[in-house]
């Protein structure tokens, strides 16, 4: 096996599909959890919108394979892009393949040619591939016809857009893990004046736990509001002087 490079960054083993609401996803999610564990389709391309989960996703089907015991690489391209395609150099030894965000090396002649071989080897090992992006196969702003066509040959995914009911039980089921007690109308409110993507409603869960638990304070709508900036602190009450 090619001697690999110690690499700056690895799979988040937080992210399991117990931390994943599938909602309208749930045969998609099924799919990933069967390929995860070697027994579904040995290659599958997920896409979908920006923050509708395919990075969770990957990071659980990483987390699953390792709790089988089976060996995992996953790359998020627009980090590894820079390190060059020798990043790819014997990932086909690896049972599950990892590949984030297609269209961060999309155009890059070097990194489709590497990627082109690297889709050969490891269909030639029998091993699973997991690649996702922003759109399907045929409209991938990949450059090299053949490394598109391969890409079309699996199972192809999409992850859907949650319905809002959904994002509130994502933003639920997230505040769980973090032992936070988040109201539904508190879900709610964030919802309408948050950006709505998971991932960053993820991420302002995580700045409202730290907040709450520095002020000593429940989530409740005021809270929330004087932390964003909605809603500046009430002024103090100046005395009144004689």
């Amino acid at each position: 096996m090619p001697e690999q490079l110690p690499l700056p960054f690895t799979f988040n083993p937080e992210l399991g599909f117990e931390q994943f609401h599938a909602g309208v996803n749930a045969e998609q999610v099924r799919h990933l959890q069967r390929t995860a564990t070697g027994a579904g389709e040995s290659l599958i391309f997920l896409w979908g919108e920006p923050g509708s989960g395919k990075t969770h996703l990957l990071n659980a089907c990483c987390r699953t394979a390792c709790q089988l015991q089976r060996t995992v690489s996953y790359l998020p391209l627009g980090v590894v892009r820079d390190y060059g395609p020798e990043m790819l150099e014997g990932l086909e030894h690896m049972d599950l393949v990892c590949l984030d965000d297609l269209e961060q090396i999309a155009g890059d002649a070097a990194w489709e040619e590497a990627l082109f071989e690297l889709f050969n080897r490891l269909r030639d090992l029998g091993r699973d591939l997991i690649a996702t992006a922003s759109a399907p196969p045929a409209r991938s702003p990949i450059r090299l016809p053949d490394l598109k066509t391969r890409f079309g040959w699996g199972l192809t995914l999409r992850l859907q857009a949650l319905r809002d009911e959904d994002k509130l039980a994502v933003l639920a089921l997230y505040a769980r893990s973090l032992g936070l007690d988040l109201p539904p109308q508190v879900g709610r409110f964030l919802l309408t004046h948050h950006r709505r993507d998971p991932q960053t409603l993820r991420a302002l869960l995580e700045r409202l736990d730290q907040a709450s638990l520095a002020a000593q304070h429940k989530l409740t709508i005021p809270f929330v509001k004087r932390f964003l900036g909605i809603d500046p602190p009430p002024a103090r009450a100046t005395p009144n002087r004689p």
